[in-house]
């Protein structure tokens, strides 16, 4: 088998114009790392298929029947990867020139580090604040989700624990989890944690990987060196300029799924941490923000 340095994995559903704009970008840094692409395809019916293949026929493409979701249609590269290193990264990126050349250095450099993301940028020009998050815990749900205090003071070490903003987003540092938009790791740690769980649909996902392999004793890293641009949401019909091509049933799919995952990473990984009166109210208040956002849809479309 012809290894590779790293096996970019992209996962498409619907969304053929930003995949071929995301191949476009990488397209552009080919020479920079000895990499390859896979596509898994949650079964599109809008062409992505056939366009991805006259475009590009270098990149492998695996054909998912149906919308298996985010955790079962990464994993299905699982068995096809060559490469050393793994990156997951979403169909609505571009890629900018150094960034897979200088994670790949990174790692090879700090072999302490599992996984690792770069500054993720938004079309706004602001960083994408999700590309470093800590692990929800009760307190800072309570902050983070409820009252919003890290909105207020997002400086505080106290209240700004959730999206690390006390730390300037130029300095590299340590985080507890990283963004399924660019989630850059070791293939050999992947195998070791049976790559992304498949109870999750969609969302927390990454969340859990990050966990799984910060349990083991490897580090997650945010690496601001280099970044990406993120049209965020585009792929669940949150980004406005996308939303009304999304069907209503299914973002009402990923508005529940969204905190059906929070449920679960929940129940898997901190049930035990807290005593059982904490566990209730953390569920409560997941069913709570269930219900606040299925009427917002519903209201606001």
């Amino acid at each position: 088998m012809n290894k590779k340095d790293l096996s970019i994995v992209i996962l498409n559903y619907n969304t053929k114009e930003l995949t071929l704009d995301c191949l476009r970008s990488l397209d552009k840094v080919r020479n920079e790392l000895n990499f390859e692409i896979i596509v898994c395809d949650n079964g599109s019916t809008d062409g992505s298929v056939n366009a991805i293949r006259l475009k590009y026929p270098k990149v492998k493409i695996i054909e998912n029947k149906a919308n298996i979701g985010f955790a079962k249609g990464n994993n299905a590269a699982r068995n096809y990867v060559r490469g050393k290193y793994v990156l997951f990264l979403n169909s609505d990126t571009l890629v900018y020139k150094n960034t897979l050349r200088k994670c790949f250095e990174y790692m090879q450099g700090h072999k302490e580090v599992g996984a690792l993301t770069c500054k993720v940028i938004l079309p706004s020009g602001k960083l994408d604040k999700d590309c470093r998050r800590s692990f929800i815990t009760p307190t800072i749900a309570l902050i983070h989700l409820y009252l919003k205090l890290d909105r207020l003071f997002p400086r505080s070490k106290l209240f700004g624990k959730y999206w690390y903003g006390y730390i300037p987003e130029e300095v590299t540092h340590e985080i507890d989890a990283l963004q399924g938009a660019f989630f850059f790791t070791r293939k050999s740690i992947l195998d070791k944690v049976n790559w992304f769980d498949e109870d999750y649909f969609l969302d927390a996902e990454d969340v859990d990987l990050s966990w799984k392999i910060k349990n083991l004793g490897w580090k997650n890293v945010y690496y601001p060196e280099v970044c990406i641009m993120h049209l965020k949401g585009a792929t669940k019909g949150k980004n406005r300029l996308l939303k009304n091509k999304i069907p209503f049933r299914d973002r009402l799919k990923y508005v529940l799924s969204g905190v059906n995952s929070m449920e679960i990473f929940y129940r898997k990984r901190l049930w035990s941490e807290y005593p059982l009166i904490v566990n209730y109210l953390v569920i409560l208040g997941i069913y709570l923000l269930k219900f606040y956002r299925i009427s917002k849809l519903y209201v606001f479309g």
